[in-house]
């Protein structure tokens, strides 16, 4: 049976010192700054928490505000922005799974609410933006339909992903 979560805002009550991805950077920064980041509205954490069993947290992903030099955009979906010096993109900083939860899919399901809560914001952006770690993030974003653009930076257009 798959677990059930719910992908809610990191707050106080989240126990984050039993996660581990496996990457010692993103744990650290799980553990040590998410929440000073969202104290300071530099950045938002989402958890996916399980709503069964031990309540563990499974994942998490931060969102910010961003934006890139129109210049910079790939010229075929720079032709459909107006001329600004630079576009409002959702800045996708990190996206994490807990190792106990690794092959179900999640780090999918992950990057799906990312992107729908982006579209639902009253701020609007054009696109998500990332940029991979390594190799196995950059074909995990280009599985999901992300582009490439500069070194190691993706970009996903949000018009017409599902929402507005």
């Amino acid at each position: 049976m798959t677990p059930a979560y719910t992908v809610e805002p990191l707050d106080a009550a989240h126990d984050r010192q039993a996660f581990t991805s496996g990457v010692a950077a993103l744990d650290r920064y799980f553990r040590d700054q998410a929440g000073q980041d969202m104290r300071r509205r530099a950045a938002a954490c989402y958890v996916a928490r399980e709503t069964v069993g031990a309540g563990r947290i499974a994942g998490f992903y931060t969102l910010s505000a961003a934006g890139v030099p129109l210049g910079e955009v790939p010229p075929e979906l720079a032709r459909r922005l107006p001329r600004y010096g630079a576009v409002p993109v959702a800045r996708l900083g990190r996206l994490a799974v807990d190792q106990a939860f690794r092959g179900i899919g999640l780090g999918g399901a992950l990057l799906w609410d990312a992107v729908q809560r982006a579209l639902r914001s009253e701020v609007m952006v054009f696109a998500m933006i990332v940029e991979a770690k390594d190799d196995g993030a950059e074909a995990f974003y280009r599985h999901h339909g992300f582009l490439p653009f500069g070194d190691r930076r993706l970009i996903l257009p949000l018009t017409g992903a599902g929402g507005r």
